[in-house]
């Protein structure tokens, strides 16, 4: 198990929704490593209730300014991660790091991030060499710091976000105190039977 599992959270609650073994309208709630999260749906959004992770201001780390070949604007640090900001929305799409030398920055993963445009109010990326994970599509977890992160620099508890990895996917953030609440939405792709 993994701290802070978006993808796991939101599929598992989306089954349970959707096959009816969680009646619609209920909230269910996952006992995990990361404490008590919550799903309830929300029309066609499914809700994470997650805890929302410290941002710190630290010093650039010269490793990985170079790994991802940008030139950051802000330089943080969570439990886990670095958050890198940059200056545009164009400067997170087109990063393209050097992951091997992103894998030796000593850190579960690289977020980077901008201020966004039209819909979006911030844009993302989430890369994990270290984890044995190049570009993650939608990183729930990484949104448990970005929405902290961008409501003090916005002003606003309610955000929308564009991951902008090559799949790509919004995510609605919403900032309730020391709790971010992330909403999403899932397909089922494929359905299968174990026989003994």
């Amino acid at each position: 198990e993994v701290e802070l599992c978006g993808h796991a959270t939101l599929g598992t609650a989306h089954v349970l929704f959707s096959d009816g073994l969680a009646p619609a309208g209920s909230t269910i709630t996952f006992h995990t490593k990361s404490g008590r999260l919550r799903a309830r749906q929300d029309g066609e959004y499914i809700v994470l209730d997650f805890p929302a992770l410290e941002v710190r201001p630290g010093e650039p780390v010269s490793g990985v300014i170079e790994a991802l070949g940008v030139t950051p604007v802000g330089f943080n640090r969570t439990r886990s991660d670095y958050l890198v900001e940059v200056s545009t929305e164009q400067a997170v799409r087109q990063c393209d790091p050097d992951q091997a030398l992103l894998k030796k920055a000593g850190v579960r993963g690289v977020i980077v991030t901008a201020g966004g445009s039209g819909d979006y109010d911030f844009v993302s990326r989430f890369f994990a060499p270290g984890a044995g994970i190049a570009e993650d599509p939608v990183t729930g977890s990484a949104h448990c710091a970005l929405a902290p992160y961008w409501q003090k620099k916005l002003g606003k508890d309610t955000m929308l976000a564009y991951q902008a990895s090559a799949r790509g996917g919004e995510v609605r953030v919403t900032v309730r105190g020391d709790r971010v609440e992330l909403a999403g939405k899932a397909v089922i792709t494929l359905r299968g039977e174990l026989l003994v």
